[in-house]
């Protein structure tokens, strides 16, 4: 362990009062507090490369509960349905089946696939999967902007594709 490592460490378990008392403001429940303060204290240590000593730490690791916090309280909705809808209940999930669809369907999937590979990989995560930018770029080792750039390039690219004409 070095030195900034250890540091770091005894930084983060003299201000645990603060974060515990932060992480009850936020959760208003202190088993799911207690629960907040220690999956924060395990980020930041898993992720301490990403701090620099001349930052201020409390801010750093607040803002690493805050956003914990906030994905859990989504997390937590999808999994009580306050997050969903059923399929059947909305119209824009509804789609008519025919062969015009589906045939345009397999050349948009086509067309994605022809894309160079890490276009296509990040077009595919944020677009069908569903993953924020910072979801993405945390999956692929990326900074966000990377992310970001290739997403443009990729749609940019897929729409030329797209609205070539084809020969007969």
């Amino acid at each position: 362990m070095s030195a900034d490592d250890f540091q770091l460490r005894q930084e983060l378990i003299a201000m645990l009062p603060r974060l515990r008392r932060y992480a009850l403001s936020l959760t208003g429940s202190l088993p799911d507090a207690d629960d907040l303060v220690q999956d924060t204290c395990a980020k930041a240590l898993r992720y301490s490369d990403q701090y620099h000593p001349h930052q201020d730490l409390d801010r750093w690791v607040f803002r690493i509960a805050r956003n914990h916090w906030f994905s859990e309280t989504r997390k937590r909705k999808v999994r009580l349905g306050a997050g969903q809808v059923d399929a059947v209940e909305t119209g824009e999930l509804y789609t008519t089946v025919n062969g015009e669809n589906a045939l345009a369907g397999r050349q948009l999937g086509q067309k994605i696939m022809q894309l160079p590979s890490e276009l296509a990989t990040v077009l595919l995560l944020v677009s069908v999967e569903g993953y924020s930018y910072k979801e993405a770029a945390a999956h692929l080792g990326w900074p966000i902007g990377t992310v970001m750039s290739r997403i443009s390039r990729a749609r940019q690219l897929l729409r030329e594709r797209l609205t070539e004409k084809e020969p007969m």
